[in-house]
């Protein structure tokens, strides 16, 4: 059987396209360094454990799988990420379900945005905001998420998420992170987010 090992997504636009809300460098840096350390991580545990289960030997279980869990859940938010941005000038404004399910459940855009903002930005240390539906409720939740895998909702269906680790703005942003969240909202897909909503009432 062939062995399957986790990828690098390319980025859905050029490295140029989200500007002046990220530009090429810290772009450049986020997803070939950082994202692409979460995937070289992942793949070198499931080897590690593949080797392990070859020879029937030990290995210290509550460490590797916090590890993958990690770095699994690092490569999986990221790829969401790219896919939930828009270049600039092509964002628009929620419509559909999205715009829909946003006013039921928050009364408005701008009560969701102060929300997820001040989520994002009250974050401890390193971690991301996310928007996420509840299939039980069928309601959507705002999620708070430490590192790439702690206070997860299990099987909650994530609609958008924001980075707020330090690699995802330092460059274009020093330590400012509430003004990298601020521009944030100005390149969200909205097409994207309202397309994961529709397939998680579809599935």
């Amino acid at each position: 059987m062939e062995t399957k090992i986790y990828t690098l997504p390319e980025l859905p636009y050029s490295y140029e396209a989200l500007a002046p809300f990220l530009t090429e460098n810290q772009l450049r840096l986020h997803h070939d360094k950082h994202h692409s350390a979460y995937v070289n991580g992942a793949n070198a545990i499931l080897q590690r454990m593949d080797k392990a289960n070859k020879e029937n030997s030990d290995l210290d279980m509550k460490a590797t799988l916090k590890e993958l869990s990690f770095n699994v859940g690092g490569h999986l938010l990221h790829s969401l990420f790219w896919e939930n941005l828009a270049p600039t000038g092509e964002s628009g404004a929620p419509e559909g379900l999205i715009a829909r399910t946003i006013d039921e459940e928050f009364g408005s855009l701008e009560r969701l945005k102060k929300l997820f903002t001040q989520t994002a930005v009250s974050a401890e240390g390193s971690g991301w905001a996310a928007l996420t539906f509840c299939k039980a409720t069928k309601r959507p939740l705002i999620m708070q998420v430490e590192k790439h895998n702690v206070n997860v909702y299990p099987m909650f269906r994530i609609l958008m998420v924001l980075d707020v680790w330090e690699h995802a703005y330092y460059v274009d942003y020093r330590n400012e992170r509430a003004k990298y969240v601020e521009a944030f909202w100005g390149n969200v897909n909205w097409r994207e987010v309202n397309r994961r909503l529709e397939d998680a009432l579809a599935h």
